[in-house]
This record gives structure tokens, C-alpha cells and sequence, in this order.
């Protein structure tokens, strides 16, 4: 499948591929993710000596919309019992566990090497590198308490008017910091299905109105998760003398992200349920699936690295 869209975007022809080949997928697999996110980055910044119009492409769009109903089809599947108010799935993530062993972020605040911090940051550059831009398509979908919350929080993503406060530029110069190049996806090469599923999950939520309530439950969830998260990331960056910068761009959110979450969660989430309270199901959809997919992926790596191999497709250069 990701071979037929490189193809034809390559080449400005259809798509070519078996019936069987759609059927035969793995939701969870390289080949699906891949062929997905490549599709899906056509919204964002597409790819050089490829067509702009390709982003309007019915072909593309066609092929585009059945690998989307196979990979949420695979997301309801894997959540038939996940809570359908926005409390109960809120609720596992508003308090600090007390057992963090499964925690990959208390793993390399504790016992990470400097080699495992570049390999995460490798990994998280394909969403760090487009922060918050999925979620700004939310906004028009939005009206009053809701969308004023939302632009707010945006806001402060988006650097508060300063290029060089953004957050998308304060990650470029963490990997700078680690030895990593920091344009713009040049790490997908080296992604594997798990990481690749993470941010399809974004733009699957935020291209979709019928999804605009999964796409505020995922951005919630972010938020609500990324103080205590960030915290000990930016311990970790300190204590393997990663740089400044790096240790910045952890530092800063455990401020921003513990105001956001009070943001997100009173005013985002509480104007839209005030408005549509028809959504609250779709909301804790978009939580559940967000963990769903944050604990896959934190399983990849773990199990990667407990047998000494990279979570990447293929290993860094060293530094």
C-alpha cells in the first residue's frame, strides 16, 4: 500500500493496488501507517517535486478514506468496553501513580542514556516538529466558550506571537542540542508502526468534523498528561547533559501544560459538552484511544530496549 501511494505521487498516476491487498492489511502494520501518513502529510506541508493539488486528489482521497475506516475500525475494536463519559476516562490519568515502573519517562529520568534520549526525541520529532497544527483544525468547528479556550491554549503553542517561542522551534533546537537534524520529518524513515500510529491518530481526528469531540478528547488528554511527563523528561536531559535547550523544551512544559490542562478540561471540554453534549461519548473515545496508542507505543520501546536493539527501524549514527 505505501509503495502504491509513493508511486503515484511520484509519478501523478493512480494509485495501483490489489483489492486484496486493503483486506490484507494490518491496521497496526508499517504498511498501512506508512501509506497513511504519507497521505495525510499532503494537509501539512507535502513532500518537495510532488504536486500540490495531489492534496485534492479523488484517487488519493479514495484510497485515503479506506485505509482511515480500517485503522478506526481497528481503534473501536481494540476499545469495546472504554469509558463513554468524559470522567471515567479522564479519571486514570488526573492522578500521579504511584507505581511508575511502566513509565517510560520516569525510565529515562531514572536510567536512561544519552543514546535512548536521542532515539526518543527521534522518535517524537514527527509529532513535536507539527505541534499543535492538527489540532488547530478544530477551531472553526468550534463556537464561543469552547473555541475561545482553544485559540487560547493555541496561543501559547504557537509561541505567543514569537517565532522563536514556538513550540515546534523550542523542539528543533532540543534535537540540535542531541545531535539530531531537526528538519521536518527527517526521521520517518525511521518510525515504526507504533510511532506512526500516534500522530495518524491526530490528523485522522482533526481532518474529520464528524470526529472535531475524539480530536478534543485527544488534545486533553495531552495536556492532562504532559506536566508530570515533562518533568521528569527534563530531569532526564539534565542529568545525561543533554544541553540547555533540551532541557528547556521539557521545562517549559511542565508549566505551560499544567495550565492548559486546567484550560482544556473546564473550559474546552466544558463549553463544547454546554453546546453539543451529544459529543461526550466521542470525547472519551479520543482519551481512550490516545492512551491506547501512547502505551503501545511506550511497550515498543521498552521491549526494544530491554533487548539492547533500537526502537527505530534502523539505529542512529552516533553523535
Amino acid at each position: 500500500m505505501s509503495e502504491a501511494v509513493v508511486t503515484s505521487l511520484r509519478t501523478g498516476s493512480s494509485p495501483a493496488f490489489a483489492p486484496s491487498m486493503m483486506n490484507d492489511a494490518d491496521p497496526w502494520g508499517e504498511d498501512l501507517q506508512l501509506a497513511l501518513y504519507l497521505l495525510y502529510e499532503l494537509h501539512y506541508r507535502g513532500f518537495d517535486e510532488v504536486d500540490d493539488d495531489c492534496e485534492w486528489d479523488p484517487d488519493l482521497l479514495r484510497l485515503r478514506r479506506r485505509l482511515e475506516t480500517r485503522f478506526l475500525d481497528a481503534l473501536q475494536t481494540a476499545l469495546p468496553d472504554s469509558p463513554r463519559t468524559v470522567a471515567k476516562a479522564f479519571a486514570p490519568v488526573l492522578v500521579e501513580p504511584v507505581d511508575l515502573s511502566g513509565s517510560l519517562s520516569h525510565r529515562l529520568e531514572t536510567t536512561g542514556e544519552l543514546w535512548q534520549l536521542r532515539e526518543y526525541a527521534a522518535l517524537r520529532s514527527l509529532y513535536h516538529l507539527k505541534e499543535a497544527d492538527p489540532h488547530a483544525w478544530v477551531i472553526p468547528r468550534l463556537t464561543g466558550r469552547s473555541k475561545a479556550a482553544m485559540v487560547a491554549i493555541e496561543y501559547d503553542e504557537f509561541g505567543a506571537g514569537r517565532a522563536d517561542r514556538i513550540h515546534a522551534r523550542l523542539y528543533a533546537d532540543l534535537m540540535t542540542d542531541l545531535g539530531l537534524d531537526p528538519t521536518y520529518g527527517r526521521y520517518l524513515d525511521r518510525a515504526p508502526a507504533a510511532l506512526l500510529a500516534t500522530v495518524n491518530l491526530m490528523s485522522l481526528f482533526g481532518l474529520h468534523r464528524a470526529l472535531r469531540g475524539a480530536l478534543v478528547g485527544h488534545f486533553a488528554c495531552v495536556e492532562v498528561t504532559s506536566s508530570p511527563g515533562s518533568r521528569r523528561l527534563a530531569k532526564a536531559m539534565r542529568r545525561c547533559g543533554a544541553g540547555p535547550a533540551a532541557e528547556h523544551f521539557y521545562a517549559e512544559h511542565v508549566e505551560a501544560d499544567a495550565v492548559h490542562e486546567q484550560i482544556v478540561r473546564h473550559e474546552v471540554i466544558g463549553g463544547l459538552l454546554t453546546d453539543e453534549p451529544d459529543l461526550e461519548e466521542d470525547i472519551a473515545f479520543g482519551c481512550a484511544a490516545t492512551l491506547l496508542l501512547e502505551d503501545g507505543l511506550a511497550t515498543h520501546i521498552h521491549t526494544s530496549w530491554e533487548h539492547k536493539r533500537s526502537a527505530l527501524r534502523t539505529p542512529l549514527p552516533s553523535c
